[in-house]
């Protein structure tokens, strides 16, 4: 049962926020990289029809987005820890934006760089975002949900969220943190 003061809050909290999305992973960049390319060279006005957009993770999230906010910014890009603080950084700086959403790269391989580079970042961690993203992952997966490192975060008073690339693992971290985005931007704002 909520509260009556998150039950006020919800209230005042704006019906629609600005959201960009990122998605890490080498791969999918190189599948953009040739998209973009052939989109050169080939007719201009197919636009991006007949190309497989590989990208299955980051367009749940724009799709998410688009539902009852607003998709401001949208990149895929390498697993590239600079890159990764000069995209957010350019977002920041270049437009009206309340979250970003970053999926990929959150793994414990070795090209796995998104947790490691977005922590020092944050000035304050949301930790429950990551333990009930973990909890929720624990009771479809079992034990593999120890392989999750999703995580959210406050840089810049923008709200940052970490999913993982598959687009199960997408899915569930947007049924948990969609609901309460006005929520949060509320608080960031006040």
């Amino acid at each position: 049962m909520k509260s009556e003061s998150m039950k006020e809050h919800k209230k005042q909290a704006p019906k629609s926020v600005n959201g960009a999305v990122i998605t890490l992973s080498d791969s999918k960049y190189q599948d953009f990289l040739m998209c973009q390319k052939s989109l050169i060279f080939d007719d201009p006005r197919q636009g991006l029809e007949g190309h497989k957009d590989s990208d299955v993770s980051g367009g749940l999230i724009k799709d998410a987005l688009s539902e009852n906010n607003n998709l401001v910014f949208y990149s895929v890009i390498p697993d590239d820890a600079g890159l990764l603080v000069s995209t957010i950084s350019n977002i920041i700086e270049n437009y009206d934006v309340d979250v970003i959403i970053t999926t990929g790269g959150t793994g414990i391989g070795p090209r796995d760089i998104t947790i490691e580079t977005l922590k020092p970042l944050f000035n304050k961690e949301l930790n429950g975002f990551g333990e009930i993203f973990r909890y929720e992952s624990y009771k479809e997966l079992g034990t593999g949900a120890i392989l999750s490192r999703a995580t959210a975060g406050v840089y810049k008073n923008k709200l940052i969220i970490a999913l993982p690339g598959s687009p199960n693992a997408v899915g569930l971290g947007l049924k948990i943190v969609m609901p309460e985005l006005g929520h949060l931007v509320k608080h960031l704002r006040d």
